[in-house]
């Protein structure tokens, strides 16, 4: 049989095409249920603000095809706000009124903790989020953020901790890093905690919500509305992007947020993602980037809550950087996780955000730095959802402000 160029040139397409079938990413991310939806936002925005790119707000809808469950492990926790895994499978949470808990894998309560330094639990305050050592296995060193009452005003302090061997408390509780300026209000402390793959800690705070102070987001001088990196012992990571310049604070690792209520790696690239609640209007998700602005107070997609522009009433700006996403009318982010378990292989990659004032979880299909498709789950539940996190058995596994642990995974 003659071989001719045309007949190369077709046995190469569809071999190119079968390779790209057996690919399950591939698969996933060309789709037409991922590229050709409509926006699962139907409601009008509050602005006529235009967008800095294709695809930046309103991705097109997607629906998991697998057949999800979600079930109510507990419903006895009070105002819980963070979740992480122990090596065990079990959970460790907080309560906003300054308990630890320890919850078994079935959701069932194991401890509680209650030697907590004094928390202010008012407002957007409280005991809020907590991680693990990464060496936790052998040293058991657990690490948390809250408010706290200083004589200036209450501040975003981090401490550390060791978890006793029988697990009724935490001993040598130290506070290795607090957020200045102190401030008189109870509103937008961020945060969360990550650890980085040299063991440091990423920090997320907000900016207070006050008019008088919310422009220190834009301080350099200030650790308000900043991300900041330091070590175990709450000292400023070496060589930060800051660390040169004497009117900064060196372990500001970037700038300019508004209430940073989640951060997640992305386990296929290794880049820090954050979410950020925005005013009316204005949540984003943003690709964290050493030394570089994110823009609030001077740049945001939303409005004041009394309807007026923030600010200038600018969304792009030269120097700032863009979110890869944003939503208005505002769906209230806190929480972020990316799904990383085979379990359910149609979610791998993507990333999860609780949606406290949208009442749903939101499901985020990546491509690259894209956010290729938008999938609301769970709206009938009528939730806030506080944190989200997969567990050891690849369900994800969400913390609710009415006092819930569900788990949601496939039948």
């Amino acid at each position: 049989m003659k071989i001719t160029l045309s007949r190369i040139l077709a046995l190469t397409l569809v071999f190119t095409l079968y390779i790209s079938l057996c690919n399950g990413n591939i698969l996933q991310q060309t789709t037409p249920d991922t590229l050709k939806g409509t926006p699962v936002e139907t409601i009008k925005p509050n602005s006529n603000y235009k967008s800095a790119f294709a695809g930046q707000t309103r991705a097109p809808g997607v629906k998991t095809k697998a057949t999800i469950t979600a079930t109510v492990i507990n419903s006895e926790l009070k105002r819980p706000w963070g979740l992480c895994v122990l090596s065990d499978g079990r959970f460790l949470l907080t309560e906003k009124g300054g308990d630890i808990r320890i919850l078994k894998a079935d959701g069932k309560p194991d401890k509680l903790i209650t030697n907590i330094p004094a928390v202010v639990a008012q407002g957007q305050g409280g005991l809020l989020d907590i991680n693990i050592d990464p060496s936790f296995a052998i040293n058991r060193m657990v690490y948390w953020d809250y408010a706290e009452q200083t004589t200036g005003g209450n501040i975003l302090a981090v401490a550390k901790g060791k978890l006793s061997a029988d697990e009724s408390k935490i001993e040598n509780i130290r506070v290795i890093y607090r957020a200045k300026p102190a401030y008189n209000g109870i509103l937008q402390y961020g945060s969360r905690i990550l650890f980085d793959k040299d063991g440091n800690l990423f920090v997320s705070t907000g900016e207070r919500a006050g008019n008088d102070i919310r422009m220190k987001a834009q301080d350099l001088g200030a650790a308000i509305g900043k991300i900041v990196h330091i070590t175990k012992e709450g000292k400023p990571v070496p060589g930060g992007p800051f660390a040169d310049n004497p009117n900064a604070l060196p372990e500001i690792y970037a700038y300019g947020f508004r209430n940073p209520e989640g951060m997640a790696w992305n386990p296929q690239t290794g880049e820090l993602w954050e979410d950020e609640f925005g005013p009316r209007g204005g949540d984003e998700i943003n690709i964290i980037h050493p030394g570089k602005n994110y823009g609030w107070p001077l740049v945001t997609y939303g409005i004041e809550y009394s309807g007026e522009k923030v600010g200038e009433g600018i969304q792009q700006k030269e120097g700032i950087t863009q979110p890869i996403y944003y939503w208005d009318p505002s769906i209230s982010p806190s929480g972020i996780t990316f799904y990383n378990s085979d379990v359910i292989p149609e979610w791998k990659g993507n990333l999860f955000l609780g949606g406290l004032g949208g009442a749903h979880i939101a499901r985020l299909v990546i491509k690259g730095d894209k956010v290729i498709g938008e999938e609301r789950l769970l709206a009938d539940k009528r939730e806030r959802w506080r944190s989200l996190t997969t567990g050891k058995d690849g369900a994800l596994y969400a913390v609710t402000d009415n006092g819930k642990l569900y788990r949601i995974g496939i039948k």
